[in-house]
């Protein structure tokens, strides 16, 4: 659906909702804007959706949100494969692409600009369009490239180095860098504030010309999709809300462990849960 009016938000994500296939070929809602954008609006953020989807999408379970959806042929669909090599990824069909004319003029303002893609749908130029905002970043679907069969395999950072420059921070994985520490260092370099997740181990922070690491609590493995998305709505929103990005680490790694113990959107955070990690970081 495209709204034809807009109410000022506080937290705009964008990005493809995708449809995630299971093997019992039913499907799941996924992506960062879904994650990002629900654990957002728990932390009580007015949240806008700028995404691309089929018009019999179900939207539902965003309710509450302000969402801004392109109109497709197809929805974005993946497919995950567990293997004894590891994680096999597909992506079978992709929605429309987001650049600056897709944004509506009531949300240009917003105070905190998430882009969130996660099939390099996104024009990396699309920052423009937001010229006081807190450019957020997660990196991980520019970072994916695709086989003719759907597969998904990682590459390197192919555009203009400008979008990292400009960001006020990034967030990504450890392993969407392929585990190489010469390029986390590289990123480090062009990233005035650099966010390095890594699973069950916590995070780093690079600011400053410091970095600091922040360990996750211990807890019981359910399921980890969408952890890392979690994590980054919760840095950013509390980024902006204290300006310390130790602070809104120690937040961020103590959320989303917590997502961890529970199974899809489910793992958002709760009110106690956020309530108890201000609490910690005072």
């Amino acid at each position: 659906m495209v709204l034809s009016t807009l109410n000022p938000i506080d937290y705009l994500v964008i990005g493809h909702i995708t449809q995630d296939l299971l093997d019992d070929g039913t499907y799941l809602h996924g992506g960062t804007v879904s994650y990002s954008g629900l654990t957002a609006a728990a932390l009580g953020q007015r949240v806008g959706i700028l995404t691309s989807c089929a018009p019999d999408l179900d939207l539902g379970v965003y309710s509450g949100m302000q969402v801004r959806a392109l109109p497709a042929a197809r929805n974005t669909v993946f497919r995950n494969i567990s293997t004894d090599a590891g994680r096999l990824q597909y992506m079978y069909h992709s929605a429309r692409r987001l650049d600056s004319t897709a944004v509506p003029e009531e949300w240009k303002l917003t105070p905190i600009v998430h882009l969130g893609p996660v099939a390099a749908e996104i024009d990396p130029g699309i920052y423009t369009a937001f010229p006081r905002s807190l450019i957020c970043l997660t990196s991980q679907g520019w970072l994916r490239s695709f086989a003719p069969d759907g597969r998904v395999f990682p590459v390197d950072w192919t555009y203009s180095p400008d979008l990292l420059r400009a960001a006020h921070a990034v967030v990504l994985s450890l392993e969407d860098l392929h585990n190489d520490e010469r390029k986390v260092e590289h990123w480090a370099e062009l990233c005035s504030l650099l966010v390095v997740t890594q699973s069950d181990q916590g995070a780093r922070v690079y600011w400053n010309g410091d970095v600091r690491r922040f360990a996750a609590p211990k807890v019981e493995l359910v399921e980890d999709t969408g952890a890392g998305d979690i994590f980054a709505a919760c840095f950013f929103h509390r980024l902006y809300a204290t300006q310390d990005p130790w602070e809104a680490a120690r937040f961020a790694v103590r959320l989303a462990a917590a997502s961890v113990t529970r199974r899809h959107f489910h793992s958002v955070p709760t009110p106690r849960e956020i309530s108890d990690a201000v609490i910690q970081v005072i």
